[in-house]
């Protein structure tokens, strides 16, 4: 028989550890604590030999099975029942039934959430029908045990000739091999296949996302893997063999085939700022400086900044973070004040300033500067107009000080894009950042300063950060000119940033004290 073939111990690593994540340590075996969850929906004449085929070998460890019948219409709930009675002595098993369907991904859901609340260690996915070999769990266990794991998947695709001998369909073969390359590509994944519904799970690592957002659909299980390679969990492949019955296929195969893409699609687009998933919104380093990055070495609001500092230039830095332009400013002999909301880790600059730019004044003269860079921080404060209108006030006794300011361009095309599609989601980054109170065109940003004392020197439109989307490349650096030549087309629908800079008009008492100073001079001079 094809079920008596063993499981080989030929792992992919489908994601590298994060130094960041705290790596799991290994399981004191004896007191493991292992949950077999079956998923089943009408498996009445299956179930029996899927149960009598758990191995033994797991009678090692504190192994219980749950059985959960998604509401089936069969006797699938009555006969679990009776097995578990007659079965009971070899492990611990629990028969539950959902009295209204769940679906696939919500009856997994539930069975996850029962092995958070009774404390499992590790959870193992079997399907009622018996497609997958339950002989296999000893060996697809084994990497979680040793603490190498967050998670193991049973591939049938890693040679993947077997699936095709093991009875998979033909069509359903090109179909996971082509969806698996699409959603590697889009997720910078590496796996084998992304549909095999043979998984374990470290409870610890289930624990750590938020499983309860994601599908209650047969696309569960792609967005789950989203999920852990989004929080950087490490997933372990190891080959299985492929069986293919007479079990009736619930699965709509061009519905599954659409929501695995529209859903790898979203999630892949999100890393770019474009869309937001909550479901998909995981991060493993929530810092403050972690959502900043250098956009020095190309076209962009940071690298027009610094290129329009003078050397030697006193420079007055809103919002510091990232560190990055007071490094560059230093190197060119600037001295540099730096103000930001949040504490700054070795702050690169002369000075620094804690200050919530809401609620405080600046705590230093901005007279006493030479430029004054406000990048990416207008759109963060909730009244920008009386900010503006106070920061005019300070400068009209000084109007050589100059302003150079940045801000995203809400009429982008792909903003425009997603606004024709329906969406208009806020996120962890990008135009439409979870932080920004305020969005921007270029004639409402021009007009924000304009209406406030300022007058606009230079306004240019600045092209998407595409290096720091696909790497620094010549793709990435063709697609940099590309996008040049369309803001030159049209700046409003193709600048992904608005860049300002700008000089403050001299205030009417600053005026009328030079007009008097002329006049008592010419006075003088008469006299």
């Amino acid at each position: 028989m094809l079920w008596t073939k063993q499981c080989r111990m030929e792992c992919a690593v489908a994601n590298k550890p994060n130094n960041n994540v705290v790596t799991p340590r290994p399981f004191d075996h004896k007191r493991l604590k292992l949950l077999i969850l079956i998923v089943a929906y009408n498996h009445e004449n299956k179930i029996e030999n899927v149960l009598k085929r758990i191995p033994e070998a797991l009678t090692a460890y504190e192994t219980e099975i749950l059985i959960l019948d998604d509401s089936s219409s069969d006797k699938t709930f009555e006969k679990s029942h009776q097995l578990a009675a007659s079965l009971s002595k070899k492990f611990k098993y629990t028969v539950l039934f959902n009295p209204i369907n769940q679906g696939y991904g919500g009856n997994q859901k539930i069975g996850y959430h029962y092995a958070i609340e009774n404390n499992f260690d590790v959870v193992a996915l079997l399907h009622g029908d018996g497609q997958y070999a339950p002989e296999c769990l000893p060996e697809l266990l084994q990497p979680i045990l040793s603490g190498t794991a967050d998670a193991v998947f049973g591939s049938r695709m890693i040679e993947s000739r077997s699936a095709l001998r093991g009875g998979m369909p033909l069509y359903k073969y090109v179909g996971n091999t082509i969806l698996s390359k699409y959603q590697n590509l889009v997720l910078g994944s590496s796996l084998s296949e992304f549909h095999s519904g043979y998984r374990l799970y470290s409870v610890r690592a289930l624990a750590s996302v938020p499983f309860e957002l994601i599908t209650n659909k047969f696309h569960f299980d792609t967005e789950i893997i989203i999920q852990f390679l989004r929080a950087q969990l490490r997933i372990v492949e190891i080959p299985i063999p492929t069986h293919y019955g007479d079990e009736i296929c619930n699965v709509p195969g061009l519905r599954y085939a659409w929501d695995v893409f529209k859903s790898s699609t979203l999630a892949g687009l999100q890393d770019y700022g474009i869309l937001n998933e909550l479901k998909f919104d995981i991060h493993t380093d929530e810092s403050p400086a972690s959502k900043y990055e250098s956009k020095l070495g190309f076209d962009s609001s940071h690298s027009y900044a610094v290129d329009a500092v003078p050397g030697g230039s006193k420079v007055l830095e809103l919002g510091c973070a990232g560190n990055f332009i007071a490094h560059s400013l230093r190197k060119k002999g600037c001295t540099v004040t730096g103000i930001d909301i949040e504490n700054v880790a070795a702050p690169d600059v002369d000075a620094f300033f804690k200050v919530d730019l809401n609620n405080d004044p600046l705590p230093v003269s901005p007279k006493d500067f030479d430029i004054i860079l406000t990048l990416d921080v207008i759109e963060h404060l909730s009244q920008p107009e009386k900010f503006v209108s106070e920061l005019h006030d300070r400068l009209s006794a000084s109007p050589d000080t100059q302003v150079i300011a940045s801000t995203g361009n809400v009429a982008f095309f792909i903003v425009r894009l997603m606004l024709l599609l329906g969406y208009f989601n806020y996120g962890r980054r990008g135009i439409l950042e979870r932080t920004h109170t305020r969005l921007f065109t270029f004639k409402s940003f021009i007009k924000l300063f304009n209406e406030r004392g300022f007058d606009v020197v230079s306004s240019i439109g600045v092209p998407p950060p595409y290096p720091l989307a696909f790497g620094d490349n010549v793709f990435s650096r063709c697609l940099l000119r590309l996008n040049k030549i369309l803001i030159h087309l049209s700046r409003g629908l193709f600048s992904y940033q608005i860049y300002l800079h700008l000089k403050p008009r001299p205030s009417l008492p600053w005026l009328l004290e030079r007009a008097n100073d002329r006049k008592l001079n010419a006075t003088h001079s008469d006299t």
